[in-house]
């Protein structure tokens, strides 16, 4: 694979900006993010970069105030595989039920730190019983596996998982093997649905464009009673979404907030 490496600065810097950066370099197929002084560096496949949505992005970025440069390189010819062994530790999370979750993650999201991936994990703790426990769950999006291998550990009966990136997929099988368990791990959109169960949970911690798209599919993959639970966009996005939601016949439960990162729960 043949990468570009982007350096961004931001003015001014905020963890908050560089968090809806990522999150909205991610649909313009940047994969890798890594923190940087004053900005974050992004690695993307140059078949799948597209400058055109950056430059986008950047003119409507959603933080006001906020001033984004960037360049752009070919990234240095190396063994990608093995700069991402080399370079990512396992990132223990601690369980009610007295259990481990370790995450080594490729993205800067999944590690259970990020604002959304908080949210979705407080979510399936609230759900616990009721619709994980000996349950059928769907990770749609799964990216590093946490939220799949968080339902295994507090006992679903299945977790069916997709992700259209390569990376995230070999990264969420090597997290549910290092955590002792099988995941059932599938690389593509959101037809890899049709072939999957009906669920009693499905999460969905990807980004508003997609979650649009999308939702007419989850909705056919939920069970009757079955929870959906929305996350990985911002204030301006919560009013569509609803909108979206309540028009494909779910039923409103919650909505969560964390920064500048919502959540939103419904039941069909």
């Amino acid at each position: 694979m043949i990468y570009l490496e982007l350096h961004f600065t931001i003015t001014p810097y905020s963890e908050a900006a560089a968090d809806v950066l990522a999150a909205l370099l991610a649909d313009a197929g940047c994969e890798t993010f890594v923190p940087e002084d004053g900005g974050l560096a992004a690695y993307a496949q140059t078949n799948v970069f597209d400058r055109k949505a950056v430059d986008a992005m950047i003119q409507e970025f959603p933080l006001e105030g906020t001033a984004i440069a960037y360049t752009v390189q070919p990234a240095p010819n190396q063994n990608w595989n093995a700069l991402w062994e080399s370079s990512h530790e396992f990132l223990p999370i601690q369980l009610p039920n007295g259990d481990t979750v370790e995450i080594r993650p490729v993205q800067a999201f999944g590690t259970g730190e990020h604002p959304t991936t908080r949210m979705m994990l407080e979510t399936i703790m609230e759900l616990s019983d009721s619709h994980v426990k000996d349950k059928t769950i769907i990770d749609a999006g799964c990216g590093t596996g946490i939220l799949g291998i968080t339902c295994m550990k507090l006992g679903a009966a299945h977790v069916y998982a997709y992700d259209i990136d390569e990376w995230s997929v070999r990264n969420s099988e090597d997290n549910y093997a290092h955590n002792g368990l099988t995941g059932d791990i599938r690389h593509g959109d959101a037809s890899a649905l049709a072939s999957m169960p009906a669920a009693h949970l499905l999460l969905a911690n990807i980004n508003r464009n997609i979650l649009l798209a999308d939702l007419p599919a989850f909705v056919s993959s939920l069970l009757p009673q079955g929870i959906v639970a929305l996350s990985g966009f911002l204030a301006d996005d919560v009013q569509i979404l609803r909108e979206r939601a309540e028009s494909l016949g779910l039923n409103y439960i919650s909505h969560r907030q964390l920064g500048e990162w919502h959540l939103l729960l419904y039941r069909k």
